[in-house]
């Protein structure tokens, strides 16, 4: 049985994009049956209000397949009632930081604010996990975007912007005692594989890669429909692709997550030029078929289906 910690489903606002209850149908078609559901929605899930909500859009037959990361903001008194929801709730799987901006409106993307969160959490004694998505705000060339030409979406989040926002996140764990997991989400290349397996030795870290970082490199967007391959982080350069391929095959890579994202075909072609790819639907051929092909053991692609996951996550998933 497969597992994706990554989807995001929508509903409300934005259920023309996906629901929870079709989102899981799709997921069951690529055979994984237990997905985790991110909080960038609209409205952002940050509150337990906002837990109760959302768990209400999901089937009851399903509850028990259905997990929500809940977003972290810098206020104080939100960071406290996450560390509450996620230990009153089942399906809380844990927290999320957008330590950069991507597509909705949660972001910590100051580094002395990152700092406040994990002190927070240190002192509540919180030993969960929170998944980053790691993009360094000063670091981006938001100028360099021209949605003409695709390709400049890659420039506009440079590789260094990755790596030194990983860099951030592990200096604060030790800085701060965070005594939980940070995961850190959709990892791109190998410099950043390489500061999570080392960082392993210290404190507490994950990483995971989605199949369009694995399978495709920047020059999709230089195909007539290259806006549809627009996504954050942005697909990186042949030597980064090729670099992750390596580390996944040597088991460096804990687990494969999809960062399932759909949005209507105009708004990726046209204004806003929403950043998103459904691969999700991309799956099951992935690990049953790309991975072995590369070389990827049938062990390991069964660690990173599922077995490091169920380490990783515990009780929460039993």
């Amino acid at each position: 049985m497969y597992i994706d910690t990554h989807v995001h489903f929508r509903d409300g606002k934005q259920s023309y994009k996906e629901t929870i209850k079709h989102g899981l149908e799709v997921a069951k078609a690529q055979g994984v049956m237990k997905v985790f559901d991110m909080p960038n929605t609209d409205p952002p899930v940050t509150t337990e209000k906002d837990i109760k909500k959302r768990l209400k859009f999901v089937p009851k037959k399903r509850i028990n397949d259905y997990y929500i990361w809940i977003g972290l903001t810098s206020d104080p008194e939100q960071i406290k009632e996450t560390v509450r929801c996620v230990q009153n709730y089942k399906n809380v799987i844990g927290m999320k930081l957008y330590a950069g901006t991507s597509v909705g409106s949660l972001s910590v993307v100051e580094k002395e604010d990152q700092r406040t969160v994990y002190k927070i959490l240190a002192d509540s004694n919180y030993k969960g996990v929170v998944a980053v998505h790691c993009d360094k705000e000063s670091l981006m060339k938001p100028d360099l975007w021209d949605p003409k030409k695709p390709i400049t979406h890659s420039q506009s989040r440079p590789m260094e912007a990755e790596v030194e926002s990983i860099r951030d996140q592990i200096e604060l764990v030790k800085e701060t005692g965070f005594s939980g997991t940070i995961h850190i989400c959709h990892i791109t290349g190998p410099e950043s594989v390489a500061l999570v397996d080392a960082a392993r030795k210290e404190i507490k870290i994950t990483c995971a890669a989605t199949p369009h970082h694995v399978l495709w490199d920047e020059t999709m967007q230089n195909h007539p429909e290259g806006l549809i391959y627009k996504m954050n982080p942005p697909l990186r350069d042949k030597s980064d692709v090729e670099g992750l391929r390596k580390c996944i095959i040597e088991g460096k890579v804990d687990w494969i997550e999809t960062d399932y994202a759909p949005h209507q075909v105009g708004e990726k072609l046209f204004p806003p030029y929403m950043s998103g790819y459904p691969s999700l639907c991309l799956y099951k051929d992935f690990v049953e078929n790309f991975l072995p092909d590369i070389g990827v053991s049938q062990e390991l692609i069964k660690k990173m289906t599922s077995e490091n996951i169920y380490k990783t996550f515990g009780d929460k998933l039993k």
